[in-house]
């Protein structure tokens, strides 16, 4: 499908329109951001891993009956997707104890949820993407009650097909982001992307960090983690 005019960049890829109103192409940047924007960083091949880890994924929580927008990949860097209506909800499931989740409540990391738990912020960067809950969502008009409950049930369903995913990469899944948006039909599904910018990965054994940490931080090995996060994909999925 014919790539048109540019219709959004972000901190992560750009979106261009097609021939059909019903389908956009992502094109992935190998820019890195991190603290909402505030640090900005680049390496050659990010965005060929995001694109490729994130339909790599997507096919999988297909299979598991997960709905999403992804259609096809069209290049190292491109893939066509269902055009959706974005629901400006950044839903936020984790498993175990990191980052913000730490900071904010003075907790150790590390600690193994016996369940997980399941956080919403504000998609609005002017804000800083605020910390909102399922009333403040409702009464903003960000989304209604049904929504959210279908969204909630959603973000469940795929952590537990991710957590199979990545644990079979000897990799836990700590925590991840998720967007939503809502298609011609009017049915949610699953869009934007799943990769080492919006997942918090650790190796299962070491418990190295094998994500964006590793530049937020200051770490050393951004691109080598990434690399490596595919490569484990790839040895265990093949080329999907």
């Amino acid at each position: 499908m014919k790539k048109l005019n540019l219709l959004y960049t972000g901190k992560a890829k750009k979106v261009y329109a097609t021939e059909d109103p019903n389908y956009c192409i992502f094109e992935y940047k190998d820019d890195a951001t991190a603290f909402n924007g505030q640090k900005v960083g680049f390496f050659d091949g990010k965005g060929m891993i995001n694109n490729k880890v994130a339909n790599a994924i997507f096919k999988l929580l297909e299979n598991d009956g997960i709905k999403t927008h992804f259609v096809e990949e069209l290049s190292e860097r491109e893939s066509l997707v269902k055009k959706v209506d974005i629901i400006p909800l950044e839903v936020i499931i984790r498993n175990i104890s990191a980052g913000s989740f730490c900071k904010r409540y003075g907790a150790k990391e590390g600690i193994v949820f016996d369940k997980p738990t399941v956080e919403f912020s504000y998609k609005n960067d002017e804000l800083g993407d605020p910390l909102i809950n399922s009333y403040h969502a409702v009464a903003l008009g960000i989304a209604d009650r049904n929504d959210i409950d279908q969204i909630v049930k959603s973000a469940f369903a795929i952590n537990d097909s991710l957590k199979k995913i990545f644990i079979k990469m000897d990799i836990k899944l700590v925590d991840f982001k998720l967007e939503f948006g809502k298609d011609s039909g009017g049915n949610i599904v699953l869009a934007d992307e799943i990769s080492p910018d919006t997942c918090r990965l650790w190796d299962a054994e070491t418990n190295k960090k094998l994500d964006k940490d590793r530049f937020r931080f200051d770490m050393g090995e951004f691109s080598d983690v990434y690399f490596e996060v595919w490569n484990r994909l790839k040895e265990c999925y093949g080329e999907i």
